[in-house]
C-alpha cells in the first residue's frame, strides 16, 4: 500500500523570522508522525530552513529550479546549489510556472532530467485551465504534461518522481474539485504511468492532489484510492492549517 505525502508550497510569501518560525512550528507538531512531509520555502529562505529541518522528518523542497548546470546563467540556481544548502526535492512544473513564465513542457523535462541527474527528487506538477476542462480534455492534457515531462527518465529513476495533479482553476481560489472527480483524474494519471512504464510502476508512484486542500476536505480527498497526499499552497503558511492535513494523510 502507499503511504501518504503531504508538501507544503509557500510560494512568494513570508520573511525570514516568519519562515524559521513555521519550520520550527512543523518540526515539533510532527516530530512524532511517521509520514513524508515536504516543505519549499522561498530561495532565500532556504538556508535558514535547512538548519531548522536537519535530523527532523519534513524535507526540504524548493519551488523550481534551473534547466543547467553552475554557470553563465544570470539570475538561476542549479540543482547543486540547492543541494549544497540542503534541498532534497524539488517542485517542477507548477502552473504559476507554466502560465506566469511561460515554461514548455519541454523546458520542464529538461529541468525534470537535470534534478535526476543530480540526486534530487521531483514532485511534477501537471493539471488543465478551466477552459480545457470545459471542453473535456482534462485528461488528455495531463497526459501530454506527463509524457513530455518525463520524457527520457527511466524505470528506476521514476522512485524519485511524484507527480501533483492541480487542476489550475482551484488553485488559490477556493474551488475544489470534488474527490470524484479529482480521483477520476488520478486514477487516469496512473492508467497512463502504467503504458509508459508498466503497470507496478504504476502502482507505486505517488500521486498528489492540489488546488486548495484544507483541513476541512483533506479528510475526504485522502480517502479516495488514487489520492496519495497533497501538495498545500495557502493553507500550507500556517501550521494551525497545515499540521492538521498532515495528519489526517496518516490515517487514509
Amino acid at each position: 500500500m502507499r503511504s501518504k505525502y503531504v508538501a507544503g508550497n509557500w510560494k512568494m510569501n513570508m520573511d525570514k523570522a516568519g519562515a524559521v518560525a513555521l519550520a520550527k512550528d512543523l518540526v515539533e507538531a510532527l516530530k512524532d508522525f511517521d509520514g513524508k512531509f515536504m516543505i519549499a520555502p522561498p530561495y532565500v529562505y532556504l538556508d535558514a530552513v535547512a538548519q531548522i529541518l536537519k535530523g527532523s522528518n519534513i524535507l526540504l523542497g524548493a519551488q523550481d529550479m534551473a534547466a543547467t548546470d553552475n554557470g553563465a546563467h544570470t539570475g538561476a540556481v542549479s540543482a547543486k546549489m540547492l543541494k549544497d544548502i540542503g534541498v532534497q526535492t524539488v517542485i517542477l512544473g507548477h502552473s504559476e510556472r507554466r502560465y506566469e513564465f511561460y515554461e514548455s513542457n519541454r523546458l520542464i523535462n529538461r529541468k525534470v532530467l537535470q534534478a535526476l541527474e543530480n540526486g534530487l527528487e521531483v514532485v511534477l506538477c501537471i493539471g488543465e485551465l478551466f477552459s480545457q476542462r470545459i471542453v473535456g480534455v482534462t485528461e488528455d492534457v495531463c497526459e501530454l504534461q506527463i509524457r513530455d515531462g518525463l520524457a527520457g527518465v527511466s524505470n528506476d529513476q521514476l522512485s524519485k518522481i511524484t507527480i501533483a495533479y492541480e487542476p489550475i482553476w482551484a488553485i488559490g481560489t477556493g474551488k475544489t474539485a470534488t474527490p470524484e472527480e479529482a480521483e477520476k483524474v488520478q486514477a487516469s494519471v496512473r492508467e497512463v504511468i502504467g503504458r509508459i512504464f508498466g503497470k507496478e510502476a504504476a502502482g507505486e508512484i505517488k500521486i498528489l492532489y492540489g488546488g486548495s486542500m484544507n483541513a476541512s476536505n483533506a479528510d475526504e480527498l485522502l480517502a479516495q484510492p488514487d489520492i496519495d497526499g497533497g501538495l498545500i499552497g495557502g493553507a500550507s503558511l500556517k501550521a494551525e492549517t497545515f499540521v492538521p492535513i498532515c495528519k489526517s494523510s496518516l490515517t487514509k
